[in-house]
């Protein structure tokens, strides 16, 4: 059984094939070992192997993710920056209006009123923002 090339040479040597008085009706055979399956072994491995490597993958993918979260955070925070630095710049750039003669104090209270104006509609957002609707239900 391990070896059934063999049995058929024996056979063919000894001349006991279809043409002969003699025909093969079975062999018997006292003892079978079967191996193991390593068709069925290479599958797994290679089932395991791609496996793995598709999980590499994924946590490459993932680092790359949480590295670009990463680099929108500080690109965040230097936008923030530049806005503060721009911000800085207003009351100076005011001021200078002033003393040239390009802004009025008549357009420096208007531009106050509207400042305080925005301020009060930004607080009134975040009034109902905390209420939310707990109030209607």
């Amino acid at each position: 059984m391990e070896n059934p090339d063999t049995i058929s040479q024996t056979v063919l040597k000894k001349g006991l094939d279809a043409g002969t008085a003699f025909e093969i009706l079975s062999i018997d055979i006292a003892d079978v070992d079967v191996g193991k399956n390593i068709g069925a072994h290479l599958q797994t491995e290679q089932a395991e192997a791609d496996k793995n490597i598709a999980q590499a993958k994924a946590e490459e993918r993932r680092a790359m993710a949480v590295a670009k979260e990463q680099e929108m955070r500080a690109r965040v925070e230097e936008m923030r920056a530049k806005v503060v630095e721009a911000e800085a710049e207003v009351p100076l750039a005011m001021a200078s209006a002033l003393k040239n003669g390009k802004m009025g104090v008549m357009d420096y209270m208007n531009y106050n009123n509207i400042k305080a104006d925005t301020e009060m509609r930004h607080s009134f957002g975040q009034n109902t923002d905390d209420t939310s609707d707990d109030e209607y239900k």
